[in-house]
């Protein structure tokens, strides 16, 4: 049985970085919500508490039950998870006199405590609270403090529980890793061995036994994550997968066409379906996002169920589900606030009848590369960026033609094409152009223009729940300008979006 680390969310904004920090030790863990612990097996070889947006002396503040793995595994607080720790025994925790969040340093560390081994002088760390433990039961001791913050880090005596007020898991902690490591493989005692290889190998054993000989269909986007998932199911089970690529006449240029090409490549069944038209009648007329989501998501529902039905005797439903979308779906405050629905196979109808696998459900997208890796995928395919399940009908603003679709990928071609040959494509995490509803004068030779606006957008992240500006060059901005309303008929100005998420969305729509 594979072993683990066990993550128990309050609701922080760092627990999934937690979790990623932990898969980067080779050391496979799983967050639960505090108030959902599930029964601990042997095979958990330590607990770790997330931080929270809550104080402890809330009167709603989370509550865990301790007393399931108090004393039974090595613990480790983290901020929130420190302080309820603190407070829960006995110590007492107040409001700060300032605020602490940011950078600040270990002036004192007890080398003799197993967590802060081969941890630097001065180490920098990351804050982020607004309590201070002001005192700590009896038998805790102080192992690391700031300047400000007397309690930095501590452990308890004769138990193997350690609290940190700071964050190990963020870029700003110096050392984070380091301590991380000490917990994880010197005091839990993980042998490391959670590998894309090791991944593999048992996804696919698992998969064998339980599909068996049973037909399973999956339904590829040209993804990543859809592409893993049929790579793998396809080592498992070869000719009882049947996949579906539906064109909805909004992906990129040409995009049907080589996905499809590439695919074949690869082994698998894939049944491509041109489904152009239906998808432009069903959106004539339609402007508002969400509206143009829906039909999208419901049209596509009705082709996939269609040539689904075509397949004799299919019992399973493949998705390139990602552990994110699980963790979303179980989190301590339920499903986030909706910002946009989101379009995917999930909402396949009941009357389908077949049951659901998902390979990839335990994995984060980098996660998902590395295992494509090891399957030997192409690393062009690896390396695509993230595409928007209803494609261009979000980056058109407005209505739906087949006129703004061409002009539209015309100029994304232009546009990914250009930071492919300018070798920037790799630093950027995203990027696409959006159609503007609006027309500005522009003057070509001797006459006036009155056309199309365009807007590029290009933005750097890890997993898309924030993301910044790519700072391209000058240089490179002002040759695709030129190229585009040069070249594609109907632009006569190009702008450049310099937004972060927050506050804005990658998507305009």
């Amino acid at each position: 049985m594979q072993e683990k680390i066990v993550i128990l969310d309050f609701g922080s904004q760092y627990t999934q970085l937690i979790a990623r920090k932990v898969r980067e030790l080779n050391v496979y863990c799983e967050i639960y919500p505090y108030n959902s612990i599930p029964e601990l097996s042997d095979n958990v070889k330590g607990v770790i508490l997330s931080g929270s947006p809550h104080s402890v002396r809330d009167q709603n503040a989370p509550k865990p039950d301790l007393s399931v793995f108090k004393g039974r595994f090595p613990l480790l607080g983290v901020c929130y998870g420190a302080q309820f720790l603190a407070q829960h025994f006995g110590g007492e925790v107040k409001p700060s006199d300032t605020r602490e969040y940011g950078r600040a340093n270990l002036g004192f560390i007890d080398r003799k405590s197993d967590l802060m081994t081969g941890v630097s002088d001065q180490s920098q760390v990351w804050m982020s609270h607004g309590d201070t433990i002001t005192n700590l039961p009896n038998n805790y001791n102080i192992i690391a403090s700031t300047a400000d913050v007397k309690v930095a880090a501590y452990e308890v005596e004769g138990e193997k529980t350690w609290g940190l007020q700071f964050h190990p898991e963020v870029y700003h902690s110096t050392d984070g890793k380091t301590i991380l490591f000490n917990f994880i493989v010197s005091i839990c005692g993980c042998k490391q061995d959670w590998t894309p290889g090791s991944f593999v190998e048992s996804t696919i054993a698992d998969l064998k036994v339980k599909l068996g000989n049973d037909k399973v269909v999956l339904g590829l986007s040209g993804g990543v994550d859809s592409t893993v998932a049929g790579v793998l199911l396809n080592k498992a089970i070869e000719g009882n997968l049947t996949c579906i690529f539906v064109d909805n006449g909004l992906l990129r240029k040409n995009e049907y066409e080589n996905v499809l090409d590439s695919y074949k490549h690869m082994g698998l069944n894939v049944i491509g379906v041109n489904a152009r038209k239906y998808f432009l009648d069903e959106l004539a007329g339609v402007s508002d996002p969400e509206t143009k989501r829906k039909i999208i998501g419901r049209v596509f529902i009705e082709v996939f169920d269609r040539e689904a039905h075509k397949i004799q005797n299919v019992k399973w439903l493949a998705q390139g589900t990602i552990y994110p979308d699980v963790i979303e779906s179980i989190s301590v405050n339920g499903p986030s606030a909706t910002i946009k629905s989101h379009h995917n196979v999930g909402g396949l109808p009941a009357h389908m009848n077949l049951k659901v696998v998902e390979p990839l459900n335990l994995l984060f997208k980098d996660e998902v590369r590395r295992v494509g890796k090891a399957l030997g995928i192409s690393p062009a395919l690896l390396g695509r960026h993230p595409f928007p399940g209803p494609g261009l009908a979000i980056r058109i603003l407005g209505d739906i033609t087949q006129e703004k679709i061409t002009i539209l990928q015309e100029v994304d071609h232009i546009f990914i094409q250009s930071l492919k040959d300018s070798k920037l494509y790799d630093r950027v995490w995203q990027a696409g152009a959006m159609l503007l509803p609006v027309q500005s004068v522009g003057v070509m030779g001797d006459e006036r223009t009155y056309e199309k606006v365009v807007a590029l957008r290009a933005v750097e992240s890890t997993d898309g729940m924030t993301a910044d500006w790519v700072h391209l060059p000058y240089e490179f901005l002002a040759k695709v300008s030129n190229d585009i309303i040069n070249k594609v008929k109907g632009v006569n100005r190009v702008v450049y979006d310099i937004s972060s998420k927050p506050p804005a969305t990658i998507e305009w729509e």
